[in-house]
């Protein structure tokens, strides 16, 4: 008994390396593009002998293919590798306050086709019609292979139950998004809070510079204020799953310009009402903040980069919080990287200095040396963006995709044998 169980542990230990490989080498190609094998195996850290094995299983499964060749400084061309945008899909549903969004999307996160409908005030029929947006898109897709649906939503979300535990409003809370989407799809599904599920598209996109990152900050303003936290390339949900949230961080002893109930927390003086209120009052307007606010602060930060000055006033106003919040979490995490996304980036060189104002400078202050603060670079559909993302996790994180065939596992020698090579960092 001792001996089969041992020769069990160690079959899984090959798999698991093999699977880790695997998504090294897929890791490698979604951030870099296109590369040859030669160069594969240098920015992975595995010998060329395993880089040409791994290519062979993810060519088989049509993971990746063969595009063009490389610059050749003598002897024979190397073919180029590169995802499969042909084949592997995901669908990812973002339901919204107002709108909810079903896209089709490719390997690399593009987006094939969206479909909309106007969010009910039912869960049931939210997700009863965002099942039929799916079937509608998984019908046209017979000849490809569908992963799952990932969803993006609102609230405090138990991703594993597919749960939402706390709505963003009362009749979501406590409401299952990954049962009935799975019964009325046939399809996986993967249920995420809407930030969270962004943070990991924008970290996974292909910037290096954000996706060599330590700990990632994802912000993004608008009703609420909410933050994803990426940490060594994985999400980070905390003990109650609340971890981010950001919107509830109190700045300031007495309310702010909002319509938020809580006195003083970030929301109340620096999302979306917050700004549209202090325009009103600067500008001598009575016009309600209530209701869909994005148009509302573009139309104000079009405003503020015309020069208008109380649309100037109130952006810097209202950023001047939001940047004591995000320096109050730099200085708790000593994060590398700060990613804003919402309205407020169509004024982007003004929220950016009132931000930055409110950081310290100086050598002692090391926790901003080489802070990097950007815009989100996902434009402005960062939540099926994140949602298309969602199906393809375990794929990038373990290089396995359940229901593909697999190739034979190797022999212990050759996945522990010099010519594998071992699992290293990406360079």
């Amino acid at each position: 008994m001792k001996q089969r169980r041992t020769e069990i542990r160690g079959a899984q230990r090959v798999t698991q390396i093999r699977g880790a490989n695997r998504a090294l080498v897929l890791q490698v190609l979604r951030r870099y593009h296109r590369l040859s094998r030669a160069e594969l195996a240098r920015r992975t850290g595995l010998s060329e002998g395993a880089v040409s094995r791994i290519a062979a299983e993810l060519l088989e499964d049509k993971l990746i293919h063969e595009q063009g060749s490389e610059n050749s400084t003598g002897g024979r061309p190397g073919t180029r590798l590169e995802l499969n945008p042909h084949y592997h899909r995901s669908i990812g549903v973002d339901i919204r306050q107002f709108e909810t969004l079903v896209s089709l999307g490719t390997l690399q996160g593009q987006v094939i086709e969206t479909q909309r409908f106007r969010t009910p005030r039912s869960v049931a029929k939210t997700l009863e019609l965002a099942a039929e947006h799916v079937n509608r898109l998984k019908a046209k897709e017979c000849d490809q292979w569908i992963h799952g649906v990932g969803v993006s939503v609102r609230g405090i979300v138990d991703h594993e139950l597919g749960v939402v535990e706390v709505g963003s409003s009362a009749a979501w809370n406590g409401m299952a998004v990954k049962a009935p989407l799975q019964a009325g799809t046939g399809l996986p599904v993967h249920v995420e809070n809407n930030v969270r599920a962004a943070a990991l598209a924008q970290y996974n996109s292909g910037s290096a510079e954000i996706n060599g990152s330590r700990c990632m900050l994802f912000i993004r303003v608008d009703e609420g204020i909410g933050m994803g936290i990426v940490m060594d390339g994985k999400i980070y949900r905390g003990t109650h799953r609340s971890a981010g949230e950001i919107g509830q961080m109190v700045i300031a002893d007495s309310p702010g310009g909002g319509a938020q109930d809580r006195p003083g927390c970030l929301e109340s003086l620096a999302a979306h009402p917050a700004i549209f209120s202090r325009y009103n009052d600067l500008a001598n307007e009575s016009r309600g903040a209530s209701g869909e606010t994005e148009s509302r602060i573009r139309k104000i930060c079009h405003l503020a980069r015309e020069g208008d000055p109380a649309a100037v006033q109130a952006l810097r106003e209202c950023m001047r919080y939001l940047g004591i919040g995000i320096a109050n979490v730099i200085w708790a995490l000593n994060a590398d990287v700060v990613i804003i996304d919402g309205a407020i980036t169509d004024a982007w060189p003004l929220v950016l200095e009132a931000i930055r104002e409110q950081f310290p400078s100086g050598d002692e202050f090391r926790n901003f040396h080489n802070l990097i603060l950007r815009p989100c670079s996902l434009g402005q559909g960062t939540g099926f963006t994140g949602a298309l993302a969602l199906p393809f996790v375990d794929l990038f994180e373990m290089g396995d995709v359940a229901g593909l065939p697999k190739a034979a596992v190797p022999e212990p020698a050759e996945v522990f044998g010099e010519d594998t090579g071992s699992l290293a960092g990406i360079s």
